[in-house]
C-alpha cells in the first residue's frame, strides 16, 4: 500500500510549478487525473523540444505517474464531466492566472456545493496584497522573494540560481498544505483552499538572509566576504560562495580547473577540525598562532586561509581532495555537472534519477522521488500521452456507461468530434 492511496488529485495544473507537486503526491501513491485541453495539453508537452513532435523532456520530466484526460471546459457536457470530477475527487490542485477558475464557473463557492470536503489548493505569484494580479515565472519569483538580491557577488548583479526554486519549490511547500488540510479533514470532516504563494515560498527558503538583515542592524556581518575591508550598506549583500550559515566556506580550484569548469571543491573550515584542516594542507604553526588559532581571529582572515587552502586543492582532482578531507571528517562536497550526475550510479541504485522507457520519445532520464519511505516506495512511471486515459477515466472513476461515454465523445466535449460512419 501507497502512503497516499485512495486519495484522488484533480489536477488543473500546467508548467512546473503545479506539476511538481501533483507529481510529488503521484509518487506517494495518490491517483492524479490530469486535465488538459483537447488537442493542445499541457504548454509544456511542446516547450524545448529535442526530438520533433514528441512530449518534451519538460513535460515528461515533470508528469510522472499521472493520467491524462482531456477535456473542453466551455463545452456543457465538459463542464459536467469536471463537476462529476470535482463530487469524485479529494484535491483540486491549480496554478491558473487568478480569476480563471471562477471564470470557468468553478468559484470556491461551487467547489464545496460538489463537494464538502474537496481540498482546492492553488499556486500564485503573490499572496494577496498590491501585486496578487501580477503573473509571475520562475525567475520572477526569486526576485520578488529575496534570492536574486542575495544571490551573486558583491561587483556584480543580482543573480537567478539555477535551481527552480520559485517553481518547483513552492509546489513542494503546497505539496505539503495538501497532505495537512487531508489530514484535518478526518477531524474536521470538510475541506479547505491551500494557498501556496511563489513570493513566499522562495523567501521561506531564503529564511537566512532575512536573519542576516536583523543582524545587520547590529554590525557587519563578520563571516561574509566583505569582511573587514569592504563596506555594508542598510541590506544584506551578495556573498558569493560564502557558506551563509555559522562555518564558513568557499568554492576552491582543483586539479584541471584551466580546462573543466567544474574542477572545483566547496570547503568548510569548520571549527571542530581545524586542526585536521592545518595539518593536511601544511600548516601546523596556525594551530597556535594568535591569528588562526580562534574561529574569531581567523573571520577578518578568511581570503587568505582559503587562498592558502586552494594552494592543497589545486595538486588534487576534486575527488582525491575529497576522499582525503572526508578522511578527517572535514566537510566538503565536489562540483558536480549534470553530466556527471546523470552518469552517477549510486543516484541511479537509491532510484534519485530514474530511466523511463516512452513510447514515442524512447527511453529518458527524469528525477525519482527525493523522499524515500521504508513502507511505501516509489516507482517512477512515465508520463501520459495527450489524453491517454481520458476513457479509462470516464469508465472506472466517474462510472459512466459505454453509451454515455460514446455521445459525451460525439459531442465534441472530450476533443475533435469522431466521424460519422458513411453511410
Amino acid at each position: 500500500m501507497k502512503a497516499l492511496e485512495g486519495v484522488k488529485i484533480l489536477d488543473f495544473t500546467h508548467v512546473q510549478s503545479g506539476p511538481t507537486c501533483t507529481q510529488l503526491l503521484a509518487w506517494l501513491g495518490a491517483d492524479v487525473i490530469k486535465v488538459e485541453r483537447p488537442g493542445e495539453g499541457d504548454i509544456t508537452r511542446g516547450q524545448l523540444r529535442d526530438i520533433p513532435d514528441v512530449d518534451s523532456l519538460y513535460f515528461t520530466m515533470l508528469n510522472s505517474n499521472k493520467r491524462s484526460i482531456t477535456v473542453d471546459s466551455k463545452h456543457a457536457q465538459g463542464k459536467e464531466v469536471l463537476e462529476s470530477l470535482i463530487q469524485t475527487c479529494d484535491v483540486l490542485v491549480e496554478n491558473f492566472a487568478p480569476g480563471a477558475l471562477d471564470r470557468m464557473g468553478l468559484t470556491w463557492e461551487r467547489i464545496q456545493e460538489l463537494n464538502p470536503r474537496m481540498v482546492m489548493a492553488s499556486v500564485k505569484g503573490f499572496g494577496p496584497g498590491p501585486y496578487e494580479d501580477c503573473k509571475v515565472y520562475e525567475n520572477v519569483a526569486q526576485c520578488a522573494g529575496g534570492s536574486a538580491s542575495t544571490t551573486g557577488f558583491d561587483d556584480g548583479p543580482p543573480l537567478v540560481t539555477g535551481a527552480q526554486i520559485g517553481d518547483s519549490g513552492t509546489g513542494l511547500h503546497l505539496a505539503l498544505g495538501i497532505v495537512a488540510a487531508l489530514y484535518q479533514r478526518n477531524t474536521t470532516g470538510r475541506g479547505q483552499k491551500v494557498l501556496a504563494a511563489m513570493q513566499d515560498g522562495v523567501l521561506n527558503l531564503c529564511r537566512v538572509k532575512l536573519r542576516d538583515q536583523q543582524r545587520l542592524a547590529h554590525g557587519p556581518l563578520r563571516e561574509f566576504p566583505q569582511f573587514p575591508d569592504g563596506e555594508f550598506g542598510d541590506a544584506v549583500p551578495r556573498a558569493g560562495n560564502a557558506s551563509g550559515g555559522g562555518q564558513p566556506g568557499w568554492i576552491l580550484k582543483c586539479k584541471g580547473w584551466e580546462s573543466d569548469p567544474n574542477a572545483y571543491i566547496y570547503f568548510i573550515t569548520q571549527a571542530p577540525v581545524w586542526k585536521a584542516i592545518c595539518e593536511v594542507i601544511g600548516e601546523p604553526t596556525w594551530l597556535t598562532d594568535p591569528d588562526y588559532a580562534k574561529p574569531a581571529a581567523r573571520l577578518p582572515r578568511l581570503k587568505s586561509i582559503f587562498a592558502r587552502i586552494e594552494q592543497w586543492t589545486m595538486t588534487k582532482t576534486k575527488f582525491e581532495a575529497m576522499e582525503e578531507l572526508n578522511r578527517h571528517d572535514i566537510p566538503c562536497g565536489p562540483i558536480l555537472s549534470m553530466k556527471e550526475i546523470a552518469e552517477d550510479q549510486s543516484l541511479r541504485a537509491t532510484g534519485t534519477v530514474v530511466e523511463v522507457d516512452h513510447p514515442t520519445r524512447g527511453k529518458y532520464l527524469t528525477v525519482g522521488n527525493p523522499i524515500k519511505m521504508s513502507d511505501s516506495a516509489t516507482e517512477v512511471t512515465r508520463s501520459p500521452l495527450l489524453g491517454e486515459h481520458t476513457d479509462e477515466i470516464l469508465r472506472d472513476v466517474l462510472r459512466y456507461d459505454p453509451d454515455r461515454i460514446a455521445s459525451i465523445h460525439q459531442s465534441g466535449a472530450l476533443g475533435v468530434k469522431p466521424r460519422m460512419a458513411a453511410e
